[in-house]
């Protein structure tokens, strides 16, 4: 890693807490600040392995605080910015469309400003398949980098929004930025208002596994340990003004899923229930991934049987993480 001083905003949330933990473990030499404004998904149990660690350092801000954010970059030299921080939940989207924007437009804004006027060596932003729209359910058609961006909801339109601020900071002002785009991850530590979490624990606790009238709608899923090495890999080899997608071609409908799930913990297929559909639900997301594995030579390495039988095993073994935040998810009420 030719970066000594990595930023990394969202670093309490699902991916980033991975991404935090896998720095540290694999290079010995950086220092890692995790900022994290600590929203209702954020959980500080996601780093407590790595909390004293001396290479690290975490501090409670919004992103949308140029102010705070100059001053962290400033004191500990940084010379990475990893952008994590988003609010992320389509469900969620639909209820609040103006926090999203907040969080993930201005949010991105006043990070890429305070990260130009520190003179940061590489600003790397995580976005989404999602910007793309959809593809036709039953076709082979696939999103590449070039893709048009359609965004179809409140949540992917703000990181659309973002992209062209990222990118806007490159052209204009030279800024070295990359960016990826990424499917659905599944993993560990992931809170509870995602479809793997929220189906897993309700088939625990004998709930109705809620699926959408469209059930035979496709995601693209990627364990979150491929997506960390991805990025791992783009901060070192990748290219500065390119974007990557990242995924693994594998597609699952949400009927998949909840079978795979109820099969780990055999539990009856009578607890799937079909309930209305989310306004704005995609169809199909996949993406054309041969240019991050053909530059830059990444490639995934879990599949899904392993990665799913192991993230239901966690969840099922892990209630005293889970228990506290169903209150505060939206899936729970």
């Amino acid at each position: 890693m030719k970066y000594k001083n990595i930023l990394v905003t969202g670093g309490c949330g699902f991916i980033g807490s991975h991404f935090v933990k896998y720095l540290l473990k694999k290079y010995k030499v950086i220092k890692v600040v995790n900022v994290d404004v600590l929203s209702y998904c954020s959980n500080p149990e996601n780093v407590r392995e790595v909390a004293r660690d001396r290479r690290y350092k975490f501090y409670k801000a919004d992103i949308a605080d140029y102010w705070m954010m100059s001053q962290i970059m400033k004191k500990h030299k940084i010379d990475a910015v990893v952008n994590f921080a988003a609010e992320s939940n389509n469900n969620k989207a639909i209820i609040s469309p103006i926090n999203f924007t907040k969080t993930n437009v201005l949010g991105t804004a006043v990070l890429l400003e305070a990260a130009r006027k520190n003179n940061v060596k590489r600003f790397h932003h995580i976005s989404t398949c999602e910007v793309y729209g959809q593809l036709p359910l039953n076709s082979r058609s696939m999103f590449h980098e070039k893709s048009p961006l359609q965004p179809r909801t409140p949540y992917n339109a703000s990181k659309a929004a973002a992209e062209h601020i990222v990118y806007s900071y490159y052209h204009t002002f030279g800024l070295p930025v990359t960016l990826s785009n990424c499917g659905n991850n599944y993993g560990t530590n992931q809170f509870p208002e995602n479809i793997i979490p929220v189906f897993t624990i309700k088939a625990l606790l004998d709930h109705s596994l809620p699926l959408f009238a469209s059930k035979h709608n496709k995601r693209e899923w990627i364990h979150v340990l491929d997506h960390c090495r991805a990025i791992d890999t783009i901060l070192t080899r990748g290219k500065v003004g390119e974007s990557y997608n990242v995924g693994t071609g594998l597609e699952k409908s949400v009927v998949q899923v909840a079978d795979s799930i109820l099969r780990i913990l055999g539990k009856p297929n009578s607890l799937k229930k079909i309930v209305a559909d989310r306004p704005g639900h995609d169809t199909r997301y996949l993406l054309n991934s041969s240019k991050i594995k053909k530059e830059l030579g990444w490639q995934p390495k879990i599949d899904w049987t392993e990665g799913i039988r192991t993230t239901v095993e966690w969840y099922r073994d892990n209630p005293k993480w889970w228990r506290p935040l169903l209150k505060k998810s939206h899936a729970w009420r």
